[in-house]
């Protein structure tokens, strides 16, 4: 799979993007092919999570480590599931003129050859669909700020 990286500058700050981030437990509410959430733990560095992803029909349970750092970031370890492995992280910083800037990564790659060629035909569309969530999801947390979001990727 190839690896996509995007920067985004949004007017909320980093604490705030990075509670929304880290608050794994609700992903299902709002991001689009998760289903279901079980946070085995969580603590304020570290947490253990399964989710399921439904695709076209597919359904997949997958483990992760979610490793916190407060409000500067979060990297995410692979554990268990139909992946050869995940690399995921999230950068937050605080922008002297107020809002903040997100660098996030995600490198994977599937065991199956048939969901890696699904994901394939669909891997941006569906990476740019799940950034987008996130900052509607914000948008309906913390409102809209005069400032607008904006990609520098």
């Amino acid at each position: 799979m190839p690896r996509h990286s995007e920067k985004r500058v949004l007017p909320w700050s980093a604490t705030q993007m990075f509670d929304l981030v880290a608050d794994v437990g609700r992903y299902g509410e709002f991001l689009p092919w998760v289903s279901a959430v079980r946070v085995r733990s969580n603590s304020d560095t570290e947490m253990v999570a399964d989710l399921i992803v439904g695709f076209k029909g597919l359904r997949e349970n997958f483990t992760s480590r979610v490793h916190k750092s407060r409000a500067t970031s979060i990297r995410v370890d692979y554990v268990d599931g139909p992946l050869k492995f995940l690399h995921n992280q999230w950068l937050f910083s605080d922008r002297p003129d107020g809002g903040s800037t997100i660098d996030f990564t995600v490198d994977f790659a599937f065991k199956s050859k048939l969901f890696e060629t699904l994901a394939g035909q669909v891997f941006e569309r569906a990476l740019n669909k799940m950034t987008d969530a996130f900052v509607s999801r914000a948008e309906a947390l913390y409102g809209i700020n005069s400032a607008r979001a904006t990609s520098a990727a």
